[in-house]
This record gives C-alpha cells, structure tokens and sequence, in this order.
C-alpha cells in the first residue's frame, strides 16, 4: 500500500506544478496533503492511523516535516544558504550597470576577425558573466538584445547564433559563483551525513564489528568545495562550445562568416580591451581566489563580491564626470594598505606587543575609515542612478524568498516521501539492477535529465538529491566524493535550461528575439549545444580528477591539510615511495654505503650514534620496502579473484538485512494487530520474506567465508 499513497504524493505534486499552482507551495502541500489522505484511510480500514507509513505514524513525519523546514533556517551547519542573496545581489548589480554590453562589444572586435569570431566572443562573455553574474535569465536576455542582431546582421546562421546565446547563458549554473552549487552543497551536506550512517550500518550488519575504519566514512561537500571543484568542468564546457563555433564557421561555409575589425588594432583599442576586461576579471579572482586560498568561506567571499560589484557599478554609472573613479580608487588604495599592514605586521588589536603594531593598527583604521567612506559613495551612486539599488534589492529579496520557500517546501516534501518509505523503493529499484553501482549512477543522471525537460533545476536540486545522493553515496561499490557527485548534478541539471519544451533559456531569448527568429529556430539551435553539454558531462565522469583536483591541491597546500596518519593521504605516501624505491633504491643504498665510510670523528660521540643508527634503519627500509610490494602483490593478485566473489556476497548479504529489518517491522505491527485475519496476513508476508532469504543465501558463493578469511589474514600481513 505504501508505493500506492508515493504514488498519490507523485501525482499531487505533478498536478499541483502542471496547473502552475506556486513551487514553494505545491510541494509541501502535496507532502501533508498524501499524509493526511494516508492517514485517513488507515484510520478507516485498519483502525490505526499509522497503518501506512513506514515505523511512525502521520505525526510523526509531519513533525519531521516541520524539524526540516526549521533547519532550512536555523541550522548552523547550512549557514553557506546565507551567500545565496549575496551572490544573486552581485550578478544583478552587475548585469544592471551594463557590465555585459561593453564586453560583448569589445569582445566582438577583438575575435570578430577570425571565422565564427563573434560567437566566439559570445562564449567567452557568458563564460565571464557566469563567473560574475551567475544569473541565467540576465545574461541569456542581455546577451540575446547586444549580440544577437550582430550576428544576425552578420549573416550568421539563425540556428547557430540562437544556440550560442542560450547555451553561453546557462554557463551561470555550473561556473562559480553559482546558486545551484550552494544549493546542491546544502543538499549533499545532509545527504552525506545520512548515506555515512546507512554504510555504518551495513558494515556492522556485514561484519558484526561496531567501527568502521575511517576510510571508509562518507566525506561530505561544501558550497566552497562545489565552487572549487566546478571551475575545470565550466571551462572545458566553455571550450567545447568555442571550439564547436570554430568548426562549425570552417566546415559549413557562411554559417559564421568573420568581421573585419576596420577601425584596426590600435592603442586606443587595447586601452579599451583592457579596461573593460580587468575590473570583472579582477572581480573574479578576488571571490574565487579567496576562496582557493583559504583566506574567505563561501558567505564571506559573496560579501566581497557584492561590494565589489557596488564599487564597481559606481564608475560605470558614472562615466565622464568629476570622481568618476574616485571611489574605485580609495576602495583600491585602502584594501591593499589593509592587506599590507596586516599580512606584514601580523595585526592584532588584543595582542599588540610593540610601536609597530601600534602605529599599524592606527594606519590601518584610518585605511578602514576611507573604505568605508568609498563604500557609502557607492551605495549612494547607485541609489541615485535611475534607482537601481532599489531594483536590485527588491530583485534580490523576492529571487531569495522564492529559493528558500523552495527550499522549506521540498523538505516537507521529502519528509512525506520517506514516510511512505519511498527512499526504500528507490534503494531496492536500484540495487535490483545489473552492472552495479555505475548503471545505478547512470539511471539516476538519466532521470534527471529527463526531469529537466519538465521542471527547473531548483526543483531537481532539492526533490531528487535529498533522495538519490544517500543512496549512491552509500553504495560500498562508490569511490567516489560527494563534491564529484554534485559537481556531475550541477553539469546535468545544466542541460535543463535548454531542453524543450520548459528550457528558461529558450523563453528567455524568445522573448528578446526578432519576429524573423521562430520558436523553432531556437530549439534547434540548442540541440547541438545540449549535446556539448552531455560530451562534458561525460568528460567529467571518466575523469573524476577534472573535479577533485583544485579542492585536492588547495587543501594540501593550507595550513589545515591532512596529517600523515590519514588513510587516503597513506596510501599515495605508499605509492609514492614504492615507485621511488624501484626506480632509484639501488643509487639510494650506494649513497648509503658511501656516507657510512666517511670520516666521523669530528662529530661527538652521541651524534654518531645517532648517525649510525639512521645508516642502519635507513638500509633496512630497502629490505622492509621489497618486503612490502611482495606482500602487496600476492594481496593484489588474490583480489582479483576474490573482487567478484566478494560483490556477489555482500549484495545478496545486504538484501537479506534488508528483508530482515522488514520481518521486524511487520512482527511489530502482528503484536498492535487487531484481527485474526490481519494476523495471518502479515505471518504470510514473513514467511515470504523468509523463503526470499533462503534463496539469496544459496545464491551467496560457497567459497566466500574461506576466501573472505584468506583476504583479511593478507591484508592484515601487508597493514
């Protein structure tokens, strides 16, 4: 009964979106109405309200509802939603100073020469305005107004042109900053706490020991991690999309043609080219750089980002007049004294221990004091231009608003879903199916594609994650990290902006477009671009290191990077020395022995002791060494063997705890049930379930206890 009422939420739900009923209240109220209905007819046909639901009651998952919606605010561990406004307030104050128009023109210019050039130029500003502004809608409808009659009046093909905006817009959702990787880190941060718990759970169930070894915990994301790990996906989409306009203008004759630059390369021209460049480029690297570097968390880089941005707009709303750039310049001068004395004097006002830190806490408040100023300045500039900052605050607050209605409703939502146990109807859907872990992975990046012809990727972001990540992240087949995982989301829900019929980009451009580009025109511009956008989807998942990389390095490089003792960090030590040993051992040991000859006498006695004793240790690594990839190799070689053995057992051993902890739930309800019949029902239903477990423990191999034992003693001997 209960995958009957996950279908009613379903059908509510898709009901509820189809008649355009809000989002942020379409979802918790499909959660509390299929409740509500649930509980109702268990009342009537079972004489127990909680007859339907999975362990507790109607109350219950109401509760756990609300404890949700509660946490979408006040949790302390999802403070990084607190940047969701800051970075939506820097892409408007940005788009609205236009920003977006100057660089496309400059661009234009500067690659209109070469084939496809101007559409080139069209990537490259949307992959910038994506690092900036981050907002689709903005920069799809900015772009599709500038840029659009160029190439059209270029006499480039209505498909192609119609293509590059909307796909160059969507580059704002997987191009940090990005709202959608805020959103999918919050997501996964619970996602990860709970596929943790169902793996050591398992591995108890599995094992009977109580602690599982700490490499095999569920490493959780953060908003800066996605912000990290997303920068080589964006730009390997960013070049996929240059280099499929470059070819395109070569092989298909006309389709791109190139624009002579007439006014020429000059002086004049590069003084343009870098004014307009350097402020977002510099503007870029402040917020991402602060982030890479340790020096900010995600919340306080969109700080910076958005005062930026107000610093920014204010000599770009004010052009040609008195202190057109004065404010940008003391913004400029104070934050780089501030930098200075701090980093130099190492600044502390509790701890000032001599006349330089005292002159330069006084320099540096002063240095305070006109940043603050320049900042005002800013505000004010902007406040007064055509009321501006009125607009984008407004904006700012209603796009926030929507996203954590959003947010809270999807929680009531997922609560009302797990209550009818749907989470394990997913879990057994996917177990079920052949090939493991990668062809679930794959089902799930299907779907959600699928799901992006249909609803937005808010929408995918908080209805299917909370869902599906746990799951696939406690698959013991995954080695993979969360930050892959949202990273691999991020670039699929991306295709949602361009998939018909409900693609945003397209409505965006529609609705900017020219009569002569048909609605048509445009979805078949974004056909080829939607294929670009899986080629890198693609391109991400076969090398998992495009999206660990940065987060990797950054953090092995701080100051807060993981000791020697960490497992992972172990085991490339291993590697590591392993491949130093075989390929210079030999030199190593002559180098030894050549040391060990050498006159000591000059040293004290208890310094040659020590000296010596390295000599020997040093001499005995070698041997410990060799010793340690024999052992390694008979462990690799019996693995490959045991691998299938051990997947076959452990799957078929972790449906049995499956079906186990169904048989206690269901002897629980014999001893609340009333009739005689119930009774019988649910004794049936255990003998089932019993004669099911029969079958999966003739399907685990014979030889699994023997070859299990033999791998551990192995593994142990080589540890």
């Amino acid at each position: 009964m209960e995958v009957l009422f996950i279908l009613i939420l379903v059908l509510i739900m898709m009901a509820a979106l189809g008649t355009g009923f809000p989002v942020g209240f379409a979802l918790p109220g499909a959660g509390v109405i299929a409740i509500a209905i649930a509980a109702l007819l268990g009342f009537i046909f079972e004489g127990n309200t909680h007859a339907y639901f999975i362990n507790e009651g109607p109350a219950e998952w109401i509760s756990v509802g609300i404890n949700n919606f509660r946490g979408a605010y006040w949790d302390v561990n999802r403070d990084t939603l607190i940047a969701i406004p800051l970075f939506i307030y820097m892409g408007l104050i940005l788009q609205r100073s236009k920003i977006a128009e100057d660089l496309l023109n400059t661009m234009g210019q500067l690659f209109g020469s070469i084939p496809g050039g101007l559409g080139i130029s069209v990537v490259l500003v949307g992959g910038l305005l994506a690092a900036t502004t981050g907002i689709v809608g903005a920069t799809v409808i900015a772009m599709g107004l500038i840029s659009l009659p160029s190439m059209l009046k270029a006499k480039y093909n209505k498909n192609l042109a119609t293509g590059i905006i909307t796909a160059s817009g969507t580059l704002g959702q997987i191009i940090p900053p990005s709202v959608v990787l805020i959103i999918v880190a919050d997501q996964l941060s619970n996602a990860s706490d709970i596929a943790d718990n169902i793996r050591k759970n398992l591995y108890q169930g599995l094992t009977g020991e109580s602690l599982m070894p700490s490499f095999l915990n569920v490493e959780s994301t953060s908003a800066g991690e996605m912000f990290l790990g997303a920068i080589i996906p964006g730009l390997i989409l960013v070049f996929l999309y240059a280099a499929y306009v470059l070819i395109h203008a070569i092989f298909i004759k006309n389709s791109a043609p190139a624009i002579p630059n007439k006014k020429g390369f000059d002086k004049e021209f590069w003084i343009k080219v870098s004014s307009t460049l350097i402020p977002p480029v510099l503007l870029i690297f402040i917020v991402l750089g602060s982030i890479l570097f340790g020096v900010t968390t995600v919340n306080q880089a969109g700080a910076i980002g958005a005062l930026g941005s107000t610093v920014m707009a204010s000599y770009k709303l004010h052009p040609n007049k008195k202190h057109t750039y004065t404010p940008t310049i003391i913004a400029t001068i104070s934050s780089i004294g501030i930098l200075i004395l701090h980093f130099s004097l190492n600044l502390n006002i509790k701890n000032i221990t001599n006349n330089y830190q005292l002159i330069g806490i006084v320099v540096s408040t002063l240095f305070v004091i006109a940043l603050v100023i320049s900042l005002i300045w800013s505000f004010w500039r902007v406040y007064k231009t055509e009321d501006i900052l009125k607009y984008v605050t407004t904006e700012t607050a209603l796009t926030t608003t929507m996203v954590f209605i959003i947010l809270i409703g999807a929680a009531m939502l997922t609560a009302a879903f797990r209550g009818f146990g749907g989470d394990e109807v997913i879990t057994n859907f996917l177990k079920d199916l052949p090939g493991g872990f990668w062809t679930q992975f794959w089902v799930v990046m299907f779907i959600i594609f699928i799901l992006g012809f249909f609803i937005d990727y808010i929408e995918i972001a908080v209805i299917v994650v909370p869902i599906i990540a746990p799951i696939l992240l406690a698959n013991p087949e995954a080695n993979v990290t969360a930050l892959w995982f949202g990273v691999m989301v991020g670039v699929n829900m991306q295709t949602s902006f361009l998939t018909p019929p409900f693609g945003f980009s397209l409505f965006y451009l529609r609705g900017v477009a020219p009569p002569s580009i048909t609605t048509l025109d445009i979805w078949k511009g974004a056909v080829p671009f939607i294929c670009l956008q899986l080629i890198g989807l693609f391109i991400t998942c076969y090398w998992p290191s495009l999206s660990n990389y940065i987060p990797t390095r950054s953090y092995l490089t701080s100051e807060l990077s993981p000791p020697p003792t960490n497992p992972r960090l172990e085991r490339c030590l291993i590697d590591y020395t392993f491949n130093l040993y075989d390929k210079d051992g030999a030199k190593i040991k002559i180098a030894i022995d050549n040391a060990k000859k050498l006159n000591l006498d000059s040293l004290p006695d208890n310094k040659k002791e020590i000296l010596n004793d390295h000599f020997t240790k040093s001499l005995i690594a070698l041997d410990l060494v060799k010793n340690a990839q024999e052992k390694k190799k008979i462990l690799d070689t019996f693995s490959k063997d045991y691998y299938d053995i051990h997947i076959a057992a452990r799957k078929n051993q972790s449906k049995i705890l499956d079906i186990n902890k169904k048989i206690i739930e269901i002897e629980k309800d014999i001893k609340q049930a009333k009739s005689e019949k119930k009774i019988s029902e649910l004794k049936e239903k255990i003998q089932n379930y019993k004669n099911e477990i029969i079958k999966l423990e003739k399907l685990v191999p014979k030889e699994f206890v023997e070859k299990n034992k033999k791998y551990k003693e192995l593994y142990n001997d080589y540890h």
